[in-house]
């Protein structure tokens, strides 16, 4: 990571620094035996009862899940001085390797005995899988387990699949769409799926003239919209057929109106410029680490609780375990389904994992300068 990118991204995290500046009533309620205590900071699906409660049990641990909505929220709290509260920390791909263990934030796991579980992964993740490795190759960071598309949405019934896929972000070119779309409040991805539609690679430095161009596309989509909302309310006008479409979304939003039994609902992977998440889960730099952390680690490695992961309460998930036939023979037909399972191979094959976007800070306030104009 250059100097300028670091520089772009302590910038875009100090707010939130600032404002967890102290450790949280929970995090200091957390203070029992680091012996049989785990404390987790985790996106949804992890802080589960399904995932936690066998744990519990097979461990007699107390164990404390902690959700967020966004990656840079959790970083946060280890830059605040959490690492003396979690033990874990499960947030997408681009932190473990580019800020987190350059800032001493985690720890690397031993490679003799984590490596050998790559090997019962989809071959997309096989060791050494760039994402868990630091920059140079030589420290596994952590591991990779759920994952997923995150670009936009489509009624099948109102735009194909295949027109869909060809177009791409050329769906958003001109303003025949207008009124017949919602955009999904997702502000690290709304950011990135605007320079999509401007045709701006989103992780890379910016010159001033993709700014203006980036800074038209934000006013023009969200004007055009006909709604901005959460992921209930645009699956909802997306299966009434009140739009056609929506962003940002992918596999994990469109999953809940497919479990509902909408299989017109279907997440769109672009035959150009697709973007996935992963979520990498690392050892916490805790200068009392819960001897737990690293078996837990392990726990959610095995077959029967890697499924449970990609159905936890939530959004649904395929998980990078489903490779092992005795993990994959857990799915049934209608799961598979959900997750689209039958262009899971093809959408790895396309998409680009996420990134770090280095001038986040200024391409996020033009973004929501747009998003309060719309209203």
């Amino acid at each position: 990571m250059t100097d300028l990118t670091r520089r772009s991204l302590l910038k875009a995290l100090s707010a939130g620094a600032i404002a967890s500046s102290s450790l949280s009533v929970a995090a200091k309620a957390f203070a029992v035996s680091r012996e049989k205590e785990l404390n987790i900071l985790c996106w949804e699906g992890y802080n589960s009862a399904d995932v936690l409660d066998p744990y519990r049990k097979l461990r007699s641990a107390t164990v404390h899940a902690e959700s967020a909505t966004n990656s840079p929220t959790m970083v946060n709290k280890l830059r605040a001085g959490e690492t003396k509260v979690w033990d874990l920390i499960n947030v997408d791909n681009p932190w473990a390797r580019e800020f987190m263990y350059p800032n001493n934030l985690i720890l690397p796991l031993p490679i003799e005995e984590f490596a050998p579980y790559f090997d019962k992964m989809l071959p997309f993740f096989k060791y050494p899988f760039d994402w868990s490795m630091s920059t140079d190759g030589t420290k596994l960071l952590g591991m990779v387990q759920r994952f997923g598309t995150n670009n936009f949405v489509v009624n099948t019934d109102k735009i194909s699949r295949k027109t869909a896929e060809e177009q791409g972000w050329k769906l958003w070119a001109d303003d025949s769409l207008k009124d017949r779309y919602a955009i999904n409040i997702a502000d690290d991805w709304n950011v990135c799926h605007m320079f999509a539609i401007a045709g701006i690679d989103p992780y890379r430095e910016h010159t001033k003239e993709e700014m203006e161009l980036y800074t038209k596309t934000c006013k023009r989509i969200f004007a055009n919209a006909k709604f901005v909302g959460d992921i209930a309310a645009v699956n909802q006008a997306l299966v009434t057929g009140d739009i056609d479409v929506y962003l940002s979304g992918g596999t994990y939003t469109s999953s809940l109106a497919r479990a509902d039994g909408y299989d017109n609902i279907r997440a769109i992977s672009p035959n150009k410029d697709a973007y996935m998440w992963i979520e990498i889960t690392s050892l916490v730099n805790n200068p009392e680490l819960s001897p737990l952390a690293m078996d837990f680690l392990k726990y959610v490695q095995e077959p029967e609780v890697a499924h449970t992961v990609a159905f936890a309460e939530g959004t649904f998930n395929p998980v990078a375990q489903m490779a092992n036939p005795e993990c994959f023979k857990l799915f049934t037909k209608e799961e598979l389904d959900i997750i689209q399972y039958d262009s899971l191979e093809e959408d790895l094959t396309k998409c680009r994992a996420d990134d770090i976007i280095p001038n986040y800070d200024e391409a996020h306030e033009i973004m929501v300068e747009a998003k309060r104009v719309k209203g």
